[in-house]
């Protein structure tokens, strides 16, 4: 059963059908001799990305939860390859670029998503420690009290952070973390409802290094393109729910809310998508115009 409400099961059967060909002939021309050494770790990188947005699209189309986990194992491959590689080619300045947390949102949040979907589907412990290690390059553990307490759930040890690398939105989720048993539930489900709007963050002025370069995620506004979107899936609640035991159940039907992770035997948290639950999905998606958008207008607009 479907999952997603923005797009239908036939949108989906044809661009996860696309991104298999894709995946394969993408390991194909990995195996040929590089056309560009400097290219390389990217691509394969690139390879790494794919198997995670299959992993997500195939959630968003309903596919059975214990069939996700064949993702892990060559996303990891991928991913360790790509940073061999690019030991010759990413200098000092672009590996801090590509592994902070405090400085990559995107890769901050993959990390988040990647640690929530191994606490939810239970990859074995040889898979747990490969991740950990990728995910700690460039020295993130014991930067993001709520990431570095997610993995400590599984981890013990792990040293935690003092604060939080994007405290917007993710504020919201320590709280709930934080608050009261008998207030998590619904401080989730906030969390949950404004997660999407709080990612669309106003632009950094300059470019520190303990500033985001980003002010919202590449994926962000995906559902308008013909190709490319794979849900717009909140795993960092999902994460946080395994982590500490919370009760998930006042985000269950949620649009975010990506339930059925936890929940492998069924029944489906997700309502059966129709006009009305399409036309809600929308609604929690749509945004009045802010100042990011009225600045990208003002850069992009063509001048007369």
């Amino acid at each position: 059963m479907m999952r997603d409400a923005l797009k239908d099961d036939a949108w989906f059967d044809q661009w996860i059908g696309y991104d298999i060909e894709r995946l394969k002939k993408m390991m194909v021309i990995r195996e040929s001799p590089p056309g560009d050494k400097n290219y390389e770790p990217q691509y394969v990188f690139e390879i790494a990305n794919k198997n995670l947005h299959l992993l997500l699209s195939r959630y968003s189309r309903g596919d059975a939860i214990g069939e996700l986990s064949e993702y892990f194992v060559p996303l990891l491959d991928a991913w360790e390859e790509a940073e061999r590689l690019g030991q010759a080619v990413w200098s000092p300045e672009i590996q801090i670029t590509r592994h902070s947390w405090k400085v990559n949102l995107d890769h901050y949040i993959d990390c988040f998503w990647l640690v929530g979907l191994a606490l939810a589907l239970a990859i074995d412990d040889a898979q747990w420690q490969r991740l950990l290690a990728l995910i700690d390059l460039g020295g993130n553990e014991g930067t993001d009290e709520l990431l570095d307490r997610v993995i400590a759930a599984k981890q013990p040890g792990r040293r935690i952070g003092r604060g939080l690398c994007h405290p917007k939105p993710y504020q919201r989720l320590l709280e709930a973390v934080n608050a009261p048993k008998s207030q998590q539930s619904a401080m989730l489900r906030t969390f949950v409802e404004q997660w999407y709007r709080e990612l669309d963050r106003l632009p950094k002025k300059g470019l520190a290094r303990e500033t985001a370069m980003y002010e919202r995620p590449y994926w962000y506004d995906y559902h308008k393109a013909d190709g490319g979107y794979f849900g717009y899936w909140c795993v960092e609640a999902v994460a946080a729910v395994k982590a500490f035991g919370m009760d998930d159940a006042a985000c269950l039907g949620l649009p975010h809310y990506p339930g059925d992770l936890l929940r492998p035997s069924g029944p489906s948290i997700h309502p059966q998508p129709t006009a009305k639950t399409q036309a809600a999905a929308v609604a929690v998606i749509t945004r009045p115009e802010g100042l990011g958008d009225k600045l990208r207008r003002w850069v992009f607009a063509p001048k007369v």
